[in-house]
């Protein structure tokens, strides 16, 4: 099978076309034909060695969290049966044309949308549902800042604020703002050009890397009792006044894929797919992460 790899720590040069010899399925595993995965900033820290410490693998690997595609073999599937999932990131991804998944993070693909567009759901949004639903358990009428919400799991990150009844104070740079207000923001930041100062807030979802002081400064704007939830940089709390801090990780759930998958088809959640792109194309994606010009979620059909 094609697959996309790299072999050794490095640039988005490491990453190789190449021949491939197809995996095999293994005790509680589903073999899928990959019809599309996404691009993730993870996916570049993986390549260029940056968790190589913390979330060990081993080379030559396949990135490509973000699975969709059709099941081939394995239990608790159907032959054919389109599936999306996230992905395990130890193991080898879905940059390829074939992917082994644990049979338990699959769930049934959304049938409104082409499948490998669905390829940009798993892990963007459930970064998001996970860090407006558990992290800062937000509730109707108060207020959340979403700095970096131009981002692909900041637009998500929108709708399910919205979703809990929230008002929405979204950072964005002027390429991001049209999709930012079309995923539902109350009040839009441009970050490039004023100073975010919004009037106290009961929670901030931070999806950017800052210097401390800026996390800081995003810690003073919430409200006593209330949090701050980062994907990116950390930030300590507000013991005085009682603000907590939480630095979250992604995990994978399969059944809340299956209620963002049923938002998907009822057109209540929408996705921003800014790019798709084949696989022979990955290095160029990574290459465009690095210049800082990707937008939306970038999708690489298979």
């Amino acid at each position: 099978m094609k697959a996309v790899r790299f072999h050794e720590f490095g640039g988005p040069e490491t990453l190789r076309y190449e021949e491939v010899e197809r995996p095999t399925v293994g005790a509680g595993q589903v073999l899928v034909k990959v019809v599309g995965t996404s691009f993730n900033p993870v996916d570049a820290s993986f390549r260029a060695g940056f968790l190589r410490e913390a979330v060990p693998i081993e080379l030559p690997h396949i990135p490509g969290v973000d699975l969709a595609g059709t099941v081939v073999e394995g239990a608790g599937f159907a032959v054919g049966e389109a599936v999306i999932g996230f992905l395990p990131m130890t193991e080898n991804g879905a940059s390829a044309e074939y992917a082994l998944a644990p049979a338990e993070i699959l769930a049934k693909a959304p049938a409104s949308i082409p499948l490998a567009d669905a390829a940009a759901i798993p892990v963007g949004t459930l970064t998001a549902w996970q860090a407006i639903f558990e992290h800062a358990g937000l509730r109707a009428g108060q207020r959340i800042l979403i700095n970096g919400a131009g981002g692909a799991v900041g637009g998500y990150a929108v709708q399910f604020a919205r979703q809990a009844g929230a008002h929405v104070i979204a950072t964005a740079s002027p390429r991001s703002i049209e999709a930012v207000r079309l995923a539902g923001a109350h009040e839009i930041v441009d970050y490039t050009t004023t100073a975010v100062s919004p009037e106290p807030v009961d929670a901030v979802l931070n999806l950017t890397r800052a210097d401390e002081a800026s996390m800081a400064a995003l810690v003073a704007l919430i409200k006593p009792g209330g949090v701050l939830v980062s994907t990116g940089s950390p930030a300590k709390e507000d013991q005085d006044r009682q603000v907590k801090t939480i630095s979250m990780y992604v995990r994978s759930d399969a059944k809340q894929l299956t209620e963002i998958v049923e938002q998907v088809d009822a057109g209540t959640l929408r996705l921003d797919i800014g790019a798709r792109y084949p696989l022979a194309k990955l290095a160029q994606v990574h290459e465009q992460s690095a210049a800082g010009v990707l937008r939306g979620k970038t999708v690489i059909e298979i």
